[in-house]
């Protein structure tokens, strides 16, 4: 039978053989895939990717023990402006250790801060170079706040102190100005900063024309995760954003990649209110200077018309009688040939009537004539009519109520009548017909 370790006795062999072959300590550059404190310790899992195809090539647990870490971690925060998170290249310093029980691990006894800060530096002149070459790094800039700047969309945590401060400066502003604001949650710290700050931006963008400006702003200071803030696609959604965006992120010590595209960054949020009072208030001294001048420009233009309106009234008697004399003369010569036009006409008109008289004389004969030959003929019809003529010839007239009576049937018995004769007249009384 061969002989046989056990499990324990074979991982004890390969302890005691790490730390016979392996008792340095070393400077190891890797990725963060995980980072993660559990009872002050920090546990990590390290991956190295293939430099063409980002495959990991290599994979490894490291961890950094309570008393280590309560003094590696401030002073990465401190110098890096933010916590270990995946996504971080790190310089470590470790030591190889084999536990029977729980395996092989590299222990972290340093971390060199400066070797991600150079990191980050890079990645940012990458994503920065990268915009300047698509011709989009400044395009915020191009854009003008509007004078009115008073509907603002606010992207922010919606429980942040800074949004808070950022909502009573507007509202506490010295002048009384009214600003209308309106908040698109979002997450501003961590993994997620990204994509949640590029759909509120979606969300926005959705209601452009309701807005005049886009305010991004967090509480917080140096100890927060900015890396979020740092991503090219977060930086090319703000800087095609339509809208002027504002950034008042919290921090001082560096400007991250979305300060330097958008179209105006300030430290905290109340500087970014502080940036729209002002922005309003110089509007506001726009126009009180242009009433004043305006106003200057009124008295000015009256003084001025004054002066006119006075020599002008020196001018007009003078004016008053050069023009009486001019309308004298012109009512003359107007008179004149009123005169000589009214003249002519009679002289005309005396000529027409003289021949109109002329010619009404034998005209008027004529027409007496006519007219007396008309009256003779008339007159011997109406001798011939004359009644009288026929009652010499034996014909009398009966009359009824003054008028002759030519039907009997319009008598009654008793009616009286009278008949004219040539020589006087009757009186009758009917009695029958």
């Amino acid at each position: 039978m061969k002989e046989a370790l056990t499990l324990y006795e074979l991982n004890q062999l390969v302890r005691e053989t790490l730390e016979l072959e392996m008792p340095d300590e070393y400077w190891v550059e890797a990725e963060l895939s995980e980072a993660r404190e559990v009872r002050g310790h920090c546990y990590m899992e390290l991956i190295q990717k293939d430099v063409f195809n980002n495959t990991p090539v290599a994979r490894a647990s490291a961890k950094c023990w309570k008393n280590t870490w309560l003094k590696v971690g401030p002073k990465f925060e401190q110098v890096t402006g933010q916590p270990l998170h995946p996504g971080l290249q790190v310089l470590l310093k470790v030591y190889a250790n084999f536990h029977e029980a729980y395996g092989f691990s590299w222990i972290v006894t340093d971390i060199d801060p400066t070797f991600t800060l150079g990191d980050m530096a890079r990645k940012r002149q990458e994503i920065i170079r990268q915009l300047k070459e698509e011709g989009v790094f400044d395009l915020q800039k191009e854009l003008e706040i509007p004078m009115f700047a008073q509907r603002i969309a606010v992207i922010s945590s919606e429980n942040a102190a800074g949004y808070g401060d950022f909502c009573d400066q507007l509202k506490g502003n010295e002048y009384g100005f009214v600003f209308h604001t309106e908040l698109f949650p979002s997450i501003m710290q961590g993994e997620q900063v990204e994509q949640s700050i590029i759909s509120a931006l979606n969300s926005v963008n959705e209601r452009v024309d309701d807005f005049d400006v886009v305010v991004i702003i967090r509480g917080g200071g140096a100890t927060a995760d900015l890396s979020g803030f740092d991503t090219l696609a977060l930086a090319e959604n703000v800087a095609n954003f339509p809208l002027p965006i504002i950034t008042g992120i919290g921090h001082e010590r560096d400007e991250s990649v979305l300060d330097m595209v958008s179209h105006t960054r300030v430290k905290t949020p109340t500087a970014a209110a502080n940036f729209l009072i002002d922005n309003l208030s110089q509007v506001y001294e726009r126009i009180e200077r242009c009433r004043l001048a305006v106003g200057h420009y009124v008295v000015r233009r009256m003084e001025v018309e004054q002066l006119r309106l006075d020599k002008l009234a020196e001018r007009i008697p003078t004016l008053f009688s050069l023009v009486k004399t001019r309308q004298e003369a012109h009512l003359d010569r107007l008179c004149q040939r009123l005169s000589y036009t009214t003249k002519a006409l009679l002289s005309e008109q005396t000529y027409r009537l003289e021949r109109i008289n002329h010619n009404l004389i034998p005209l008027k004969d004529r027409l007496l004539t006519i007219q007396k030959h008309r009256l003779d003929m008339l007159a011997q019809r109406m001798e011939a009519l004359d009644p009288a003529l026929l009652l010499k010839r034996g014909y009398s007239i009966t009359l009824f109520q003054g008028k002759a009576l030519r039907d009997a049937n319009q008598l009654s018995a008793g009616d009286e009548i009278v008949t004219r004769l040539e020589k006087g007249v009757v009186k009758s009384i009917v009695e029958s017909l």
